[in-house]
């Protein structure tokens, strides 16, 4: 690959830069509101460790970026394209450690049976229950998770992009993280001390599932395994699509196809290479997603055992 990026996305990759950005802004922002009021609630420690946690995804793609236009060097030969799948295996590991940690502390605090109190706090002079602080930042920090996710979703479809997706995953359990939290605390006001673990166990467990699923999907990248569909363990529509067409191109080959980074890339086995292929009018798909078809290669007979 050059670094080059294909004009068709680049005004997408301005976005979601722009997203990664105010991500980072309105995270630190909620970070602050959150310790202030956190308290003894285990559902309000979830939340924080967890919107901690959540700037990962933000902060690797950020990277992962500023590599993918790089051009090739002498010792990285084939380019930087690759640094994005690693940064969505940090991020998927981030996910999955997040998810098993907090389920584990939701789990403890269930077993020993753990009491918390919400005890009042001195305000200008006036005794306020600490709860309705709690619930009025957990609140807040419902609200730019929200919009950023839904805000990202689309644009990490148009991408391709699993870190990008990844992110907006951790928004979703961002706002519900929230929600659940604010039904924790009111849970202790009714005297249901299980409530705010059993909040933070559902939170948890909800975190720990797409952790494992990005892992899976990360750990096949990096394995050179047919492209999978974003955010999902199966074959992605298009790669299959695009070995079916390479394969009634050359008739008789293997057809194998690897993901790097954002992009496709083949391997016909078996056959004489093209002089000269045009590889948009090889592409199956949507034209405007053309792009994602960056590299054919060819492995002459042969030469083509492994």
């Amino acid at each position: 690959m050059s670094g080059a990026v294909p004009d068709a996305i680049e005004a997408d990759l301005a976005k979601a830069r722009r997203l990664a950005w105010w991500t980072l802004a309105w995270m630190s922002s909620i970070l602050v509101v959150m310790w202030l009021a956190m308290g003894s609630s285990q559902a309000m420690k979830t939340a924080f460790v967890e919107d901690l946690l959540s700037m990962v995804p933000a902060i690797v793609l950020l990277i992962a970026m500023r590599f993918e236009r790089k051009s090739p060097t002498r010792k990285f030969a084939f380019g930087f394209d690759r640094m994005h799948s690693l940064a969505f295996l940090v991020s998927a590991v981030a996910l999955t450690i997040m998810g098993a940690t907090l389920l584990f502390e939701a789990v403890h605090t269930l077993v020993k049976a753990e009491h918390v109190t919400v005890p009042p706090v001195a305000i200008l002079g006036h005794h306020v229950w600490l709860g309705w602080l709690m619930i009025a930042a957990l609140l807040y920090s419902v609200v730019p998770p929200f919009i950023l996710g839904r805000m990202k979703l689309p644009i990490a479809r148009r991408l391709h992009d699993e870190v990008l997706h990844t992110d907006a995953l951790m928004q979703k359990a961002d706002w519900m993280t929230g929600l659940a939290g604010v039904a924790g605390v009111l849970g202790i006001a009714f005297g249901f001390w299980w409530a705010d673990a059993v909040a933070a166990g559902i939170i948890s467990f909800s975190i720990l599932a797409d952790g494992i699923t990005a892992l899976r999907i990360s750990a096949a990248e990096l394995a050179d395994g047919t492209p999978r569909a974003l955010g999902k363990a199966e074959v992605a529509e298009d790669a299959a699509a695009l070995i079916a067409a390479l394969e009634a191109r050359w008739p008789g080959a293997e057809v194998r196809l690897r993901e790097s980074g954002r992009y496709l890339l083949a391997q016909v086995r078996g056959v004489p290479g093209a002089e000269s292929v045009d590889l948009k009018s090889l592409w199956p798909g949507d034209p405007e997603r053309s792009w994602r078809f960056a590299e054919l290669a060819f492995v002459p007979p042969g030469n083509a055992e492994r």
